[in-house]
């Protein structure tokens, strides 16, 4: 199993950005694929969470409003929607699948390398 993200960068304070996850050798079909972030402030904070049985099963409270998580057709790409994106948001995101749930609260089984978000005031 192989997840990359992309769609990172440097943006300014109030802007969007989308972030992809493409998974190979996982889909939705077999778990649920979930968005966390770190940054050298914080400790690594779950951000959402999706399952093909239950749609979005976690969204964080700091985000929601904001941020939305959703899969292609094929459901081997999940995004992270971010709107008015604030500096807190800063730091690297990474998304992870665990394999037969459909919540992302326990150990993941797989991770990406994570993409850099940057947000400037």
């Amino acid at each position: 199993v192989q997840l990359v993200e992309s769609g990172g960068g440097l943006v300014q304070t109030g802007e969007s950005l989308t972030l992809s996850c493409a998974a190979s050798g996982f889909t939705l079909d077999d778990g649920a694929i979930g968005w966390f972030r770190q940054s050298p402030e914080k400790l690594r904070e779950g951000v959402s969470c999706l399952s093909k049985d239950h749609g979005v099963t976690f969204l964080a409270t700091a985000v929601k409003g904001r941020f939305t998580t959703s899969s292609d057709n094929a459901k081997t790409t999940v995004y992270l929607h971010m709107t008015n994106l604030q500096p807190e948001d800063t730091g690297t995101y990474s998304c992870a699948a665990v394999r037969g749930s459909s919540w992302c609260v326990y150990g993941m089984h797989y991770w990406g390398q994570g993409a850099l978000v940057t947000v400037s005031s």
